[in-house]
């Protein structure tokens, strides 16, 4: 039978996207996001990323059956900044059949080029701060919280697709209760950091979190201006993601570091919740609320999601105290270990932090792209 390719359209079509990957990955590492989550992610008027962009949702079907979906999107924003005409596609799942991929990838690639687009890359949900990239490494691993996980079959697909290289990230494995795998000079420079430069670490303020995530996008857009990929904030992105960052807030592990009350570098470490949603099986009832509720003690893993430094701070050892400060925090704490995950291939000073603090390279993700035209 012929794959047909529509447009999302309606509620069952959306709840149709929603459930493609709940059948496709069932008893595989993969985690069941909460389905109300989603529809609210991928609804246009909740969702910051539209007010910098448009996206459109595609299926395909076989006989009536849905059998894969993409997304194909433009973050004018990013074009903006980059000087660019990129498009994006994301949501990327399909059943293992040559003629799915590339159905999908012909409905996205049409639609970017309507818009414009010189170049389509992906995926990414819907912007690579998000989840991005197909796995094509550390398939026998249970993803953590924004982390994607596809099957072996993906990868390959891709690129017999015609789909090529843009970029790789990396996810580190990390045991931030052993010191012994970490570099010895690591407290040497973490304590040069607080004599001779006065830098101390605070906790992130969950009440002032609005006003904490500005100084986030000041680290932020200093310290990552320059990176492949990087998607400037904007203020409607900083209203959201303050919403998101306070029902996933740790008061040890969100991390502020100061000279003289002036923020000069974050870490946002993220109690992994992907632990609470596969109990909940992407469902608030009957139980899902109640395990929500016990998250704390259901949680024993991190995700390391984001760590900058602003430039002119870099001589200071900062990043070693925030990485040692990890370490400190792990003594009394049930998390003592987890990933830093979507490390770019490229950026050679955090992956070489990461390695000091005895870090492992576990999983790996592609993000692909096509020239368009």
């Amino acid at each position: 039978m012929p794959i047909e390719i529509s447009a999302v359209r309606t509620p069952i079509d959306l709840r149709a996207f929603v459930a493609l990957p709940f059948r496709l990955h069932a008893n595989t590492p993969w985690i069941p996001p909460l389905k109300l989550e989603r529809y609210v992610f991928l609804t246009r008027r909740l969702n910051a990323f539209f007010t910098h962009g448009e996206a459109e949702y595609f299926l395909a079907r076989r006989d009536g059956r849905v059998i894969g979906r993409i997304t194909a999107q433009v973050d004018y924003e990013f074009n903006r900044f980059h000087h660019s005409r990129w498009g994006m596609f994301g949501f990327l799942e399909f059943e293992d059949d040559p003629d799915v991929l590339q159905a999908l990838l012909a409905a996205a690639e049409s639609w970017l080029t309507t818009r414009g687009c010189e170049r389509m890359v992906g995926p990414m949900n819907f912007q690579i701060n998000d989840e991005a990239g197909v796995m094509f490494e550390g398939f026998d691993r249970e993803p953590l919280i924004r982390e994607p996980w596809n099957p072996r079959y993906y990868p390959s697909r891709c690129e017999h697709a015609g789909l090529t290289k843009a970029m790789d990230l990396l996810g580190w494995d990390l045991d931030i209760s052993d010191r012994e795998r970490m570099d010895p000079r690591l407290p040497r420079v973490a304590q040069r950091a607080v004599d001779r430069y006065g830098i101390t670490i605070r906790p992130m303020s969950w009440r002032h979190m609005r006003a904490e995530m500005d100084e986030f996008a000041t680290v932020y857009n200093a310290a990552w201006s320059h990176n492949w990929g990087f998607v400037p904030y904007t203020k409607a992105d900083l209203d959201q993601l303050a919403m998101d960052m306070r029902l996933v807030y740790s008061k040890d592990w969100f991390m502020v570091a100061e000279q003289a009350g002036k923020t000069i570098a974050i870490a946002i470490t993220i109690p992994d919740i992907h632990q609470v949603y596969k109990k909940m099986g992407g469902r608030l009832l009957p139980l899902g609320w109640w395990y929500y509720l016990r998250r704390a003690s259901i949680i024993d893993r991190l995700r390391v999601g984001f760590l900058g430094v602003l430039p002119e701070y870099e001589h200071t050892g900062v990043a070693a105290a925030l990485y040692l400060h990890h370490f400190d925090v792990a003594k009394h704490s049930r998390q003592k270990r987890g990933e830093a995950s979507f490390i770019l291939e490229i950026n050679t000073s955090m992956n070489r932090g990461l390695e000091a603090m005895g870090g492992r390279i576990v999983k790996r993700w592609r993000v692909y792209e096509r020239m368009l035209g």
